[in-house]
């Protein structure tokens, strides 16, 4: 939750090679304070069925700057496995060609940032949401 000091930050992710959400991808958070400053680790959290992370931690007052680090390689692994038990027909490779994520943006205090991550094995989109 923001406040007048603090920006907050939430996310979601799709998995558009499917159309579903992605499940159980580890995602972590780190912030700044001004251009110059280095990253320091919040934490972090993982999505749930419907593919949201609510539970990331809170920004420190006077960050100007995030990010977010998505564990996409063990979710297409994860993915890959539960393909092969379902004797899935395989189409395509659905290794990840990126392994992670990373996502780094500016917020401003007061203010809430959503940044969706809509993904595939092959590449990957993101946007500030609503």
């Amino acid at each position: 939750m923001s406040t007048d000091t603090t920006a907050s930050v939430s996310t979601h992710i799709l998995d558009t090679s499917t159309g579903r959400p992605a499940e159980a991808v580890t995602v972590s958070l780190a912030a700044r304070s001004g251009g110059d400053a280095q990253y320091v680790a919040l934490g972090g959290s993982a999505t749930d069925a419907d593919g949201r992370c609510k539970d990331l931690p809170a920004l420190p007052e006077g960050t100007t700057h995030v990010r977010l680090v998505f564990d996409t390689e063990s979710y297409f692994t994860a993915k890959k496995q539960a393909e092969a038990q379902q004797d899935a027909p395989r189409v395509r490779d659905s290794g990840a060609f990126f392994p992670e994520v990373a996502i780094a943006f500016a917020v401003t205090p007061g203010e809430h940032f959503h940044v969706p991550l809509l993904l595939n094995p092959f590449g990957y989109s993101v946007y500030r949401g609503s």
